[in-house]
């Protein structure tokens, strides 16, 4: 895994998704185009949190998110999500 060089503000953090499903359970392969986005992931980086509010998750953790959470971000050719811990409904 190579350092990133983004430092999330405040309470925001910085979220590697999971990989989208390829298959169904019964083994049907699913195109791109129907592909679920994912609402799993891991935290890699957490900014400093607020004054009176430290934040909850750490480097690490899976969580889960609202399906429209975060504002989507590449770096190094890898896609991450930027969001507010708010966003995080779960440490999984």
């Amino acid at each position: 895994m190579s350092k990133l060089n983004i430092k999330p503000l405040a309470d925001r953090v910085l979220i590697e998704p999971a990989q989208a499903e390829e298959k169904t359970a019964s083994g049907i392969i699913i195109p791109d185009t129907a592909k679920e986005k994912p609402q799993k992931g891991e935290v890699v980086a957490v900014g400093n949190g607020k004054k009176d509010e430290p934040l909850t998750v750490k480097v690490g953790d899976a969580v889960l998110y609202g399906k429209y959470a975060g504002t989507e971000i590449t770096v190094d050719g890898k896609d991450y999500l930027m969001m507010k811990e708010s966003d995080i409904l779960a440490i999984v």
